[in-house]
């Protein structure tokens, strides 16, 4: 089988995957996180929430398509296998059954504070060794803290 020569030398190639690896879990994660909310949503602000939690759906899909191309084309094979997410998330899980949207708009705030923590050290992290991979982490951060705002405005 053919292997993808990177561009990157060995030790930015492992900085950088393992930035984009540690990303790839956290946007696989946030998704299923909003999806799982979106599904049993209940409350008087259903509408309006359970849209927007398909935006926070739809950018973490894209997101992870994006991430784990540009794995791919340093050299690095991404892991988006469920196992590979369930024991690396570091996402709160939401309870089980139906969900009040206060509570709702309050834990996906949370998840994507969270997230964007983690992603503005992997901005910091792939500075030196691969700014093209900065530069997706950085677009991918502005617009997780763009839903953060939207969501935190309605607590």
């Amino acid at each position: 089988m053919a292997e993808v020569k990177s561009p990157l030398g060995e030790d930015a190639r492992k900085t950088v995957g393992n930035a984009l690896q540690g990303a790839l879990v956290d946007l696989i994660d946030l998704a299923l996180v909003a999806k799982q909310a979106h599904w049993n949503l209940t409350g008087r602000n259903f509408k309006v929430v359970h849209e927007h939690l398909d935006e926070v759906v739809d950018l973490a899909r894209e997101g992870q398509d994006d991430v784990a191309e540009r794995a791919v084309a340093i050299g690095v094979n991404p892991d988006g296998r469920a196992r590979t997410v369930a024991d690396r998330t570091a996402l709160p899980q939401l309870e089980a059954g139906y969900l009040a949207d206060d509570k709702v708009v309050a834990a996906v705030t949370d998840a994507l504070a969270q997230v964007i923590a983690r992603f503005r050290e992997r901005v910091a992290e792939t500075d030196e060794p691969d700014p093209i991979t900065q530069d997706l982490l950085i677009s991918i951060t502005a617009q997780l803290e763009k839903q953060h705002w939207m969501f935190q405005a309605q607590t």
